[in-house]
């Protein structure tokens, strides 16, 4: 029996082998190729609906929108507007996937701290929701750029929040010295520069703490924050906050000891504490919107590879499997020391030898997806399948040594449609140019 909270909800093991969405990962892995990227289209379907009816039951106008920059294909954009969700882009060329993918562009918030021209140029004339500003020297091109438009856009003041998030520092966004965010006494000349700008609407404000959270209270007080920040906006320059966003990145388990956050509590408590600092300042209630991303990607995706050798101790035990990809689609591990849930795929039910580790191909020592792990004698040949593996590994993969990256698939009702075709040699090649 598989643990659900880390594997895709129609992930089982049938005569031994790995079955998702009715697809066995071994044909799967003989089909593609490995490495190779499974995601359950049932899994992410039904996450995209727990936000939106948690949320619903709060009975607060709200928002839910996917962030990006955990995974981004077409194919998934797709599945993000067909199922009513807003989308969170960090450049032009997410946009422009979230475009081609029929995207509402009223339902996109645009990110990013240094953004050039010609992406704020294309977010505009594409009439965007909400530019989510960074900096007051960006502030300040969005208002010349849209100075003279007879219909203004739309922007949000993203702030630092001083709120310290119980995270891996290098996913921690919301203390006061983070590259992310206006301080908040930044905030009046912010202000200033909308009143004096027609061509701009002010929405609201937003804040993200970081990623992995499992601390609710503390995005409890991220929410406080900007109310605080919102009514001293109000009192001050006359402005209205119809929007606010505490932002995303609840946690994801990926070990089978750990637990899920729970997302009905998840939105009580951001809902209560809008409602009670909103009562406590004598402010409307603005539509709440939230960001998630990894909590509704990352358990949809196995990664599956192909062990490729073995490195053995002096006595013959098994130090290390070696497989056909790691660091450079799944960048986590040597970042972040994220940790990952494992089997054989192909014998799934054999019982496990003593702990190991599984090394990637890549010339880097810190190239281990991971470290004591019991899975049965392994040998070349044998698929490797991990899960959680969905978020921020594709988006994140390089062609480090020159190796292509691999396909994605989407599965469901034992159909496996191709979302993301493999990297060949020459795409590789084909920025390269010779003297």
């Amino acid at each position: 029996m598989l643990p659900h909270h880390i594997w895709p909800d129609t992930a089982t093991i049938s005569a031994g082998r790995l079955q998702i969405g009715g697809c066995d990962a071994q044909a799967l892995a003989a089909a593609h190729g490995t490495p190779l990227y499974v995601f359950d289209e049932a899994t992410l379907r039904r996450a995209m609906r727990a936000y939106l009816a948690a949320f619903r039951r709060q009975g607060l106008p709200f928002g839910v929108h996917y962030a990006a920059k955990a995974l981004l294909t077409t194919a998934l954009a797709q599945l993000v507007a067909q199922e009513g969700l807003g989308l969170d882009v960090v450049s032009g060329a997410e946009l422009l996937v979230a475009r081609r993918a029929g995207v509402p562009m009223a339902q996109i918030h645009f990110h990013g701290n240094a953004r050039s021209d010609a992406e704020l140029e294309r977010a505009v004339a594409w009439g965007v929701g909400a530019v989510v500003v960074d900096t007051l020297d960006e502030l300040e091109r969005l208002a010349t750029l849209t100075a003279g438009r007879a219909q203004p856009q739309g922007l949000m003041l993203r702030v630092a929040p001083g709120i310290e998030a119980r995270t891996h520092r290098y996913i921690a966004t919301g203390d006061a010295d983070s590259k992310f965010g206006l301080p908040p006494e930044a905030l009046d000349a912010a202000a200033q520069r909308i009143r004096a700008s027609a061509g701009l609407r002010f929405l609201g404000l937003h804040a993200h703490i970081g990623s992995q959270l499992f601390d609710l209270e503390r995005l409890g007080a991220t929410v406080a924050v900007l109310v605080r920040l919102a009514a001293r906006l109000r009192t001050r320059h006359g402005l209205t906050t119809e929007e606010l966003s505490p932002g995303g990145g609840l946690g994801t388990p990926s070990l089978a000891e750990e637990t899920a956050p729970d997302l009905e509590a998840y939105a009580a408590t951001l809902s209560a504490s809008l409602r009670q600092h909103c009562a406590a300042h004598a402010l409307p209630l603005p539509r709440l919107t939230v960001e998630p991303g990894r909590s509704i990607v990352a358990r949809a995706g196995v990664a599956l590879y192909t062990v490729m050798g073995r490195k053995l101790a002096a006595d013959g035990s098994i130090r290390y499997l070696y497989v056909d990809g790691g660091m450079a689609d799944n960048l986590r591990p040597a970042l972040y020391h994220a940790r990952y849930t494992a089997l054989l795929a192909n014998r799934a039910s054999a019982p496990p030898g003593p702990p190991v580790a599984v090394a990637g191909r890549y010339c880097e020592s810190g190239d281990v997806l991971l470290r004591d792990v019991r899975l049965p004698p392994a040998h070349p040949g044998d698929l490797l399948a991990v899960a959680t593996a969905g978020a921020y590994t594709l988006s994140m993969a390089s062609t480090y040594n020159l190796v292509p990256r691999p396909a994605a698939v989407l599965v469901a009702a034992g159909r496996a449609r191709l979302i993301q075709r493999r990297e060949t040699e020459a795409d590789v090649l084909a920025r390269d140019v010779p003297l």
